[in-house]
């Protein structure tokens, strides 16, 4: 079992989301995480998906990603060199009389406060999901109230960069043919470009 992250640049479009998550459902593939969110270009959407598997599993959710309509280009960020972040919220019970080691212990993972109240401190983390964990761990002995996490995001790092990996080029449209008959038989005639 291993885990992989796909990039995947779908088209914009109402129920993009649902068509792929449904996809998933269908064939019995798990989702780890899942982040979407529109790019520079407000035509395309990025998704980053995790799933876990065996390499098998992993070349069948590949392809039936590239199967899908509106999906435009995918990506196995497990193949290469990549910089991955989570952000996490974590709301930790934490008297007047602990706060002071409570935030040493945030300085020390480069968290910050963002929330305090009478018995309790929201902190607000980002990093690999290696440092959310042991982060989340420490926080276990002074009680999580309540925790939220984004997901993985995840770019290829400049190095992995390749001059294809650009901005996708708009689709030509297919020329427009008008049908003209003749006594016997059809004839495509294309008409004049707009």
């Amino acid at each position: 079992m291993s885990k992989h992250i796909f990039s995947v640049l779908v088209q914009n479009q109402p129920g993009v989301l649902a068509h792929i998550a449904g996809m998933f459902a269908a064939r019995g593939f798990n989702i780890d995480s899942l982040v979407v969110g529109r790019t520079e270009d407000p035509a395309f959407s990025h998704m980053v998906i995790v799933s876990s598997g065996d390499d098998v599993t992993m070349e069948q959710i590949r392809k039936q990603l590239g199967k899908i309509v509106t999906t435009v280009k995918i990506r196995d960020l497990s193949e290469q060199k990549c910089v991955e972040r989570d952000l996490m919220l974590i709301r930790v019970h934490c008297p007047p009389e602990r706060r002071g080691e409570l935030r040493d212990l945030t300085e020390v993972f480069r968290a910050s406060i963002v929330d305090v109240g009478p018995s309790s401190v929201m902190i607000q983390l980002t990093g690999t999901e290696d440092k959310i964990e042991a982060f989340v761990e420490l926080c276990r002995p002074y009680g999580i109230k309540q925790l939220s996490r984004t997901g993985v995001i995840a770019v290829p790092r400049a190095s992995q960069e390749r001059e294809h990996d650009g901005p996708p080029a708009p689709a030509a449209r297919p020329p427009r043919v008008r049908q003209a008959t003749t006594s016997s038989q059809e004839t495509a005639v294309p008409l004049p470009p707009s």
